[in-house]
């Protein structure tokens, strides 16, 4: 059945929630971070203060206050994680404790499918501190008529070489360290419920690939200081498997703006990719 497109504004229950050093600790040892980034994966080292990498938003709060209950019923198997943003409003604090108000923004019929676009926005003592905007992709929920919604390349990179690539090597046990910051899906960990999944072995987190790439402008285009970075998009292409390299090509616009793509061998794994600096 159709979801209901009448839930396009619906809201979830505003949560409080806390988070401590250690969690963001965590995040960086699990977005692959080690000991030449020791700002971001300690808290005790010598003249040495503290950061928090900017892609942590996505798990602050994991699955607490969604709205997707307002949108009908759906096998949560066919759902893939379609698209991700994250808008800074200021640096992340390295412990803190946030309200967050979710929304369904916009729903899109693609004909055997839908795209169901959400948003949380975060606050401190009602003063904005980010904001993320998410998109599920759910097969077999599409046919009710609706908007098809924007398609097509989006920040397509021009035609020349990147200006600045890096590429990071993920562990084999990577999913099984990320998967402590809140994401527990076995899709991740468990090799019977990936084959259920028509995988031959567990797939990484598209956020964990997203935490890589983010890792990666952070330090090739803002000069690894979280306060220039101000927004953070793309979509999520193919899979990666724990243990592979990642590569993230960067492509320096006039604007200020940055385009990039991120590779897993020959695939794009995260493309139409935009990062907006401050």
């Amino acid at each position: 059945m159709p979801l209901n497109p009448d839930a396009v504004g619906s809201t979830g229950e505003p949560v409080e929630v806390s988070w401590t050093s250690k969690d963001c600790l965590l995040y960086a040892v699990g977005i692959g971070a080690g000991t030449d980034e020791l700002a971001f994966t300690t808290e005790n080292t010598n003249d040495v203060e503290q950061l928090v990498f900017p892609t942590f938003p996505v798990v602050i709060g994991w699955g607490q206050g969604s709205p997707l209950g307002a949108i009908g019923s759906f096998n949560p198997a066919l759902l893939v994680h379609g698209q991700q943003a994250v808008t800074l409003h200021r640096p992340i604090p390295v412990e803190g404790t946030a309200r967050l108000q979710s929304e369904v923004v916009a729903m899109y019929d693609k004909g055997k499918a839908a795209v169901v676009v959400t948003e949380t926005t975060a606050t401190i003592d009602g003063a904005p501190l980010y904001a993320t905007r998410s998109s599920a992709f759910i097969r077999g929920e599409g046919g009710w008529g609706g908007d098809r919604g924007p398609s097509g390349p989006q920040n397509v990179p021009p035609d020349r070489a990147p200006d600045h690539q890096l590429t990071y090597q993920t562990s084999p046990d990577q999913a099984l360290v990320y998967r402590l910051s809140g994401d527990r899906n076995p899709l991740h960990s468990d090799p019977s419920f990936a084959a259920m999944g028509g995988f031959d072995r567990p797939i990484l987190h598209g956020l964990c690939t997203y935490g890589f790439t983010g890792r990666a402008l952070l330090h090739a285009l803002c000069g690894s200081d979280p306060a220039r970075f101000a927004h953070v998009e793309g979509r999520f292409a193919s899979p990666v498997f724990p243990g592979e390299a990642l590569t993230v090509s960067m492509w320096e616009l006039d604007s200020g703006d940055a385009l990039f793509v991120t590779t897993a061998g020959d695939r794009a794994v995260i493309d139409q990719g935009l990062l907006k600096r401050t």
